[in-house]
């Protein structure tokens, strides 16, 4: 039995809506996340993805900034919500799948983007962002998701590796590549045991990026794009990691997102039951 599932930053649900089911018709995704939603709860257009038949819907959301919601083909067990660094800004909420879907559980991130200057004395965004990052590896530390059939996914607003940019070299000093946040990502995700779903099935040197910036008037002739969008899987989860689709096309639809959609199809029988 297969089971797709789309990690998508919409940057504003509202706005883009009707994307998201472009996506859906074109790509099929038994379940969807999306970040940056900028959407109050009462205000998500659940109607519009309930016509699609996405019947089980989670939001975790708030008026202009930040937000996440999960859509569903299958009902959800358990939903969730965490708050990080003392503020309910709507940055992570999770699901759990029944046991016909192998008890999964799904971890839906919006990772504070941390301004514009990488200095955590001067810039307080960007010492949320490591503050953040700090408190997710207490959560992994604590939580122990590896430990059951789980997914991470979301835009964590880092690009990890040397060919996640578009030139190592030149990004070092610009927040998502500087060496302080590919160090503290990375060392969330081995510290927890997730394995990188892309990275697996496409290892470096491979250039892979899913943000294009909108300061680009053609993000096509100079693909200066980073990788800034993850899905992680648990060992278990990993063993039935069958294939992955960077939906490169939305980013030249109209009035499009700067991300796009990276979707990651699983084999749910091969998903090992954690010991």
């Amino acid at each position: 039995m297969p089971l797709s599932v789309t990690t998508w930053n919409i940057n504003s649900v509202r706005l883009r809506a009707d994307q998201v089911i472009r996506h859906i018709d074109a790509c099929n995704p038994d379940i969807v996340c999306l970040q940056e939603t900028k959407c109050p709860d009462e205000q998500f257009p659940g109607s519009v993805f309930r016509q699609r038949g996405y019947g089980h819907i989670a939001v975790n959301g708030q008026k202009g900034y930040h937000g996440v919601a999960i859509l569903s083909r299958i009902p959800f067990v358990r939903t969730d919500v965490k708050a990080f660094c003392g503020q309910n800004d709507c940055r992570h909420i999770s699901v759990r799948l029944p046991a016909q879907c192998a008890d999964l559980e799904i971890h839906n991130f919006y990772v504070p983007a941390g301004g514009d200057v990488p200095d955590p004395a001067l810039n307080p965004k960007f010492r949320h962002k490591l503050d953040f990052l700090g408190e997710m590896l207490a959560w992994t530390d604590a939580d122990q998701p590896t430990q059951r059939n789980s997914i991470l996914v979301g835009d964590l607003n880092v690009a990890p590796y040397v060919t996640d940019v578009w030139n190592h070299k030149a990004l070092l000093g610009v927040v998502s590549h500087t060496p302080v946040e590919t160090e503290a990502l990375e060392n969330i995700r081995t510290t927890a045991g997730f394995v990188d779903a892309v990275r697996k099935l496409a290892p470096e040197p491979e250039k892979i990026f899913t943000w294009w910036s909108y300061r680009s008037k053609d993000h096509t002739v100079n693909d200066r794009g980073r990788r800034l969008d993850h899905v992680w899987l648990s060992p278990s989860v990993a063993a039935g990691l069958e294939n992955f689709v960077i939906s490169k096309e939305t980013r030249s639809w109209e009035r499009p997102s700067d991300h796009v959609p990276v979707t990651v199809r699983l084999d749910l029988e091969a998903i090992r039951r954690p010991s």
